[in-house]
């Protein structure tokens, strides 16, 4: 862990202190702590096969991990990692979860019987703070948070494999929940309809989560890989073919559509069929969002194509009017009544559109994307991107993939 420089260490742990009294260590690949003399549990025997363990689920999983090492004594960890490069891992220290008295009394026995001196346990678990579950978790996520913050580091291997994770617990709460209902298990031509909408006005949420429900659907009609491809395949076909039928100058998607057929049928299972089909949705979305809007009036078109041109500067009402030869209030009306929006939502829609795609494909600092995609102050951007995506903006980059700058 020679990358992982002595400043690192010192301002994550002390920082992570500061906020919950305890100090992060930080282990190898094999779970061996690197600071010599700074490993409380040294002698407890599979220590550090269990660490090295949760390391490994961490990177997974895409988040901290929580995990046991002796009854009540728990533990969590962090993979470190920059550009799809692991380096080892932050570990949050151990507390004891449950009632004071019979946890310590187990764990000392355990300790008893894995290497360490009745005496040396005792003096171990006392020392160590007694918490609940949701204090874990929030100190555990915590670490991760602190962790990146402080080394600048890019985690894109993990927010991949965040992603990933999300999705397929969101397939499996869709499958449980057709399944609780006895809905049918082919979907409706309405959903196709609605993902469709999602789409064209940017909304990536909505349409990842129409998405997961509709590959729900298809699992459900077949769990045959066969089966699932084609019905894949089909189904970026049908929103490729009605995206083009609602805006001719769509027809590019046609070339997007090819790419992304040749991932599907060289997809050798569910999981890989759904992340691709999501890849494709945020790639569609990039392609239709503002030109899959209503176009068919010409003020309209102008005023569109402007803030698209334009989203980065000072707009208002009055300066798109003005771009498309009416008045305010005529291109209030005429924006609402063709696109179901008004001219300030359509603006900042296309700026937090943009945000995400930065935020997704860039290690740029929120800030520096808030001022970028035309934002003058850093928390009125987390209000609108709050509200927009229902997540701050350093929440949504911590669950989303990013590539290599």
């Amino acid at each position: 862990m020679a990358i992982l420089s002595q400043r690192i260490m010192q301002d994550v742990s002390r920082a992570y202190h500061r906020r919950f009294g305890l100090r992060a260590g930080f282990v190898d690949l094999s779970g061996r702590v690197v600071e010599r003399g700074q490993d409380r549990l040294a002698g407890l025997a599979g220590v550090r096969r269990r660490r090295s363990y949760a390391l490994q689920e961490s990177i997974n999983q895409g988040r901290s991990f929580a995990f046991t090492l002796a009854p009540g004594v728990t533990s969590w960890v962090v993979g470190l990692e920059d550009r799809r490069m692991v380096h080892g891992g932050a570990v949050g220290g151990e507390v004891l979860v449950g009632e004071d008295a019979g946890v310590r009394e187990a764990g000392v026995e355990y300790l008893a019987a894995h290497g360490f001196s009745p005496e040396r346990g005792r003096a171990l678990l006392s020392r160590l703070p007694l918490w609940t579950e949701p204090q874990v978790e929030e100190a555990a996520l915590a670490l991760q948070e602190v962790f990146y913050q402080v080394s600048g580091w890019n985690p894109a291997l993990m927010k991949e494999n965040r992603l990933r994770v999300l999705q397929q617990e969101q397939i499996t709460q869709a499958i449980e929940d057709q399944k609780r209902r006895g809905s049918p298990a082919l979907y409706a031509f309405e959903k196709e309809r609605a993902l469709l909408v999602n789409m064209r006005v940017g909304d990536r949420n909505a349409a990842r989560s129409i998405l997961n429900e509709m590959l729900a659907a298809i699992y459900m009609s077949s769990p045959q890989l066969v089966v699932l491809r084609a019905r894949a395949v089909e189904l970026i076909s049908c929103l490729t073919r009605a995206a083009i039928e609602d805006n001719p100058l769509l027809e590019p998607l046609i070339e997007r559509n090819h790419r992304w057929t040749e991932q599907l049928v060289r997809a050798r299972s569910f999981e890989d069929l759904s992340r691709v089909l999501m890849d494709a949705l945020d790639d569609f979305i990039d392609g239709i969002y503002l030109h899959g809007m209503n176009r068919s009036n010409t003020r309209v078109r102008k005023a569109l194509d402007y803030i698209s041109r334009n989203f980065s500067r000072k707009i208002s009402l009055r300066t798109v009017a003005r771009e498309a030869g009416v008045s305010p209030c005529r291109m209030a009306h005429l924006v609402r009544e063709l696109t179901g929006r008004t001219v300030l939502q359509i603006i900042q829609q296309v700026r937090i559109s943009h945000a995400e795609h930065l935020l997704e494909k860039t290690s740029r600092s929120c800030a520096d994307i808030a001022y970028e995609v035309g934002f003058s102050d850093q928390s009125y951007f987390t209000k609108h991107f709050r509200r927009v995506t229902g997540t701050t903006p350093a929440r949504y980059r911590r669950v989303r993939p990013a590539p290599v700058d």
